[in-house]
């Protein structure tokens, strides 16, 4: 039988006296504070904890308490132990609603007890089989996620491109994660411990993206009463990252193209040449190469900036990708946003997969932004999202995959009927507890 670990905040001598001898796979590892828990969670990847709470809700201990608890909620399913049920609204009861599985009030029967780990137990893992956060640093490159294989080989050229001084030129649709990308190039260069800058050429008038870029001198225009260095210069010994380099001005280019020549820059309305040394990293949505064809960018430019080339996929063409980003970004805003929500329905995840993302991963983090705030269960449901998939773009499942999702469909439903009540769900299927388990089992080695 596989080792359950139980991390026992405050409930040591409680679990002593209410486990006793009995029979029990569970294994103990008592805390006596919230950051030895924390480091406990972090050392043995525990499912289940225990906690007691019998601190007043104005306490350093319980700041702390609920802090673990949020911190550890997206690994973790948390039973209480209580000395007395709060009279009404406020943050004691607050912690019970949006950290707790279930809780009991002292005397706790021993049964009930274990029988209530069991149910968490089972809660976690039906968690864990949609996807958690632990799996997630196995798979994160600075911020970008995925595990899928054009990931890999997109960290794979990162890692190369950060050995090299040479400028870069990142491409790929909006909200694929360009800006990550040069930031990761820059973290792990020799230019780490210079400024990264990033400018968004797009976003700047073009009244002002020269002064912007090059800085200028007190009285070189109206309203220039104070000398201003600008972004190249800013970014000296670092990484300058030109954002949107396409709708950069002709005008503008040819100065780029200067600067990229001879690495000095002249403010606006002086005369002195200023030396800067500055890796430029570029990124794009636009075909370049296009647009130097029908005379909208320097070609003699490009050639400069494009030394070295990279293409973020769109997260169409990373489906597997979506489950890890979207538990990923649910981790990371539902303790802000709704910590009660726990994760994605299975109808809910199938529809993201068969969503073509438009937008890609910003749209991603957006729907599961949008899904926190209007969800009023445990679980994100399909309403939640607001996708609407095109029916081209649906897969058939096989008769395997079918049955799998009815299974586990089935099974939640069953909880989700019985209060998460083990036993009951199972009778509610026709199975035993033993049974359930088992399946339960079985769908987390399937994952």
């Amino acid at each position: 039988m596989v080792t359950r670990k139980l991390i026992c905040l405050r409930t040591a001598k409680v679990w002593q006296h209410q486990a006793g001898d009995q029979p029990t796979d569970w294994v103990p590892y008592p805390a006596d504070s919230a950051a030895e828990a924390l480091a406990l969670c972090e050392r043995e990847h525990p499912l289940v904890g225990l906690v007691l709470l019998d601190m007043a809700p104005n306490s350093a201990v319980f700041a702390e308490i609920e802090s673990l608890l949020r911190r550890t909620g997206g690994d973790m399913v948390w039973v209480g132990l209580v000395t007395d049920l709060p009279t009404g609204p406020g943050p004691f009861q607050d912690l019970l609603v949006n950290y707790l599985f279930d809780f009991h009030t002292l005397p706790v029967d021993s049964h009930r007890l274990l029988t209530t780990l069991g149910h968490a137990l089972g809660m976690a893992r039906l968690r864990q089989a949609g996807g958690g956060a632990a799996r997630l640093a196995a798979v994160e490159q600075g911020h970008l996620l995925g595990e899928s294989p054009a990931m890999r080989q997109v960290f794979a050229q990162l890692a190369k491109l950060a050995t090299v001084d040479s400028s870069v030129m990142l491409q790929g649709e909006s909200g694929t994660g360009k800006e990550l990308a040069a930031r990761l190039i820059h973290q792990r260069s020799l230019r780490a411990k210079g400024p990264f800058v990033a400018v968004n050429c797009g976003a700047i008038p073009a009244s002002l993206i020269q002064s912007e870029l090059f800085g200028h001198e007190k009285g070189a225009f109206t309203g220039a009463c104070r000398r201003q260095i600008g972004q190249i210069e800013a970014a000296d010994g670092g990484t300058l990252f030109l954002d949107e380099i396409g709708d950069l001005p002709l005008d503008l280019q040819a100065n780029l193209l200067r600067f990229l020549q001879e690495r000095s820059i002249v403010r606006v309305g002086g005369t002195d040449t200023i030396a800067v040394d500055v890796r430029v990293i570029t990124a794009t949505h636009r075909d370049l190469q296009q647009e130097v064809t029908l005379g909208h960018f320097r070609q003699d430019l490009f050639f400069r900036l494009c030394v070295l080339d990279l293409t973020l996929p769109p997260l169409r063409q990373r489906r597997q990708d979506v489950a890890l980003l979207a538990q990923h970004y649910l981790v990371s805003l539902a303790p802000r946003l709704n910590p009660r929500v726990q994760g994605f329905s299975d109808r809910a995840m199938q529809q993201m997969q068969a969503y073509p993302w438009p937008g890609n991963v910003r749209e991603l983090v957006n729907r599961v932004e949008r899904a926190l705030v209007l969800s009023e269960g445990r679980l994100i449901g399909p309403q939640d999202l607001g996708l609407t998939a095109p029916p081209g773009d649906l897969r058939l499942p096989t008769l395997a995959e079918a049955r799998a999702r009815a299974e586990r469909q089935a099974m939640q439903a069953a909880l989700d009927g019985s209060g998460n009540r083990v036993e009951l769900a199972a009778k509610r299927l026709g199975i035993s507890r033993g049974t359930f388990y088992r399946m339960l089992d079985k769908y987390k080695d399937d994952d």
